[in-house]
């Protein structure tokens, strides 16, 4: 009951939180500037022989239109047959049963 009485009962005002002290962050250290490295020109290609033109395909031929065959319609089956019951209890078979005991 006491914890009903507490959630029902009005909340005051949130605690306000004091200011966080401000903290000086050190230095970035400097990156060290890399040397400037001048790469030799890349040698030149001599000039190639062109390719020679490669013979155009022949058109591709339309593709045959195929109609298939209606969907049958009849139902599909929604029932499912019975699976037949198995007896709990199996007769016993007289040859099989051990001798009465006396």
């Amino acid at each position: 009951m006491a914890a009903r009485n507490l959630l029902q009962a009005p909340a005051g005002p949130l605690p306000t939180l004091p200011p966080m002290p401000k903290v000086a962050l050190p230095p970035m250290p400097s990156i060290p500037t890399l040397p400037q490295a001048t790469l030799p020109p890349l040698p030149t290609l001599p000039n190639q022989p062109a390719l020679p033109k490669l013979p155009t395909l022949p058109p591709m031929p339309a593709a045959p239109k195929v109609t298939l065959p209606p969907l049958p319609s009849n139902p599909i089956p929604t029932t499912i047959p019975s699976i037949p019951n198995i007896p709990s209890t199996i007769t016993t078979i007289p040859f099989l049963s051990p001798p009465p005991s006396n």
